[in-house]
């Protein structure tokens, strides 16, 4: 775990649904995943530099508040990662095409990562689905952009005679999304039953660190759309109730 990094998963885990929190809690909450403090502030400095925080002054104490950019990608790793509904699917494809000029070619190879966080898959070039992404996310991230005149969004009923098994076969990477998924439960399978309250909370942060980085391979497909045998669902079921019993076992070292 890298220290920046890990800041994103605190604030993920840990100081959501607010988006601000003392200097102070950081560096107890990096301490206790073994980072040092000058580590930790180097990683504050870096991170505000960037853009990604914003310092905040309150009286004495020094705050760090997510900038809306990265709060918008928290609450999309919050909405898939832990507020997942499991709503049926119905039917439709989210659809996205563009065609951006080169001279936008770094904003659209960013914005094309974002995508992959959202849920959508590319089955050919300038082409993405989902068959569950969020419509107002994706609105939200095409204005982010400035790309609003390079891409048409819609709702699309598909009507190839190709098995719809290929068509999510070529379109995500679901294999790689096994392997992740095999690590996690890994992961699950090493915790221990009744663990301290700090050892709780290493365990917590990591395994949340872990799993959001499983988002970027697995679209949170349906069941009828899963291949057999796929274990996301069974994973994440698990990490869903680990994660609320580690978060009960760190006590007060979770409060923000």
């Amino acid at each position: 775990m890298r220290a920046r990094s890990t800041l994103f998963t605190l604030y993920t885990e840990l100081v959501y649904p607010g988006d601000t929190v003392w200097v102070g809690r950081l560096v107890r909450w990096m301490d206790l995943l073994g980072f040092s403090e000058p580590a930790v502030r180097a990683a504050v400095s870096r991170s505000a530099a960037r853009g990604w925080i914003v310092p905040e002054r309150r009286g004495r104490r020094a705050y760090y508040r997510l900038s809306p950019r990265v709060s918008w990608q928290v609450r999309q790793v919050r909405r898939r990662l832990c507020d997942a509904k499991g709503d049926s699917w119905d039917g439709r494809w989210r659809t996205l095409v563009y065609a951006v000029p080169e001279g936008l070619r770094s904003q659209r190879d960013k914005f094309r990562n974002e995508l992959a966080l959202l849920g959508y898959g590319t089955p050919a070039p300038g082409v993405w689905i989902s068959p569950s992404a969020d419509l107002e996310a994706t609105a939200e991230l095409i204005s982010y952009y400035e790309l609003g005149p390079y891409v048409e969004v819609f709702l699309a009923e598909r009507l190839g005679s190709e098995p719809v098994e290929r068509l999510v076969e070529r379109t995500f990477h679901l294999e790689e999304a096994e392997e992740r998924y095999a690590a996690l439960a890994q992961r699950l399978s090493a915790i221990p039953a009744n663990p301290e309250p700090e050892e709780a909370f290493v365990e917590l942060v990591r395994l949340v660190h872990e799993a959001r980085k499983v988002l970027f391979y697995d679209p949170g497909l349906p069941p009828q759309l899963a291949p057999a045998g796929f274990g996301g669902a069974r994973v994440l079921a698990r990490f869903a109730a680990t994660r609320e019993r580690l978060r009960r076992a760190a006590g007060d070292l979770i409060e923000p």
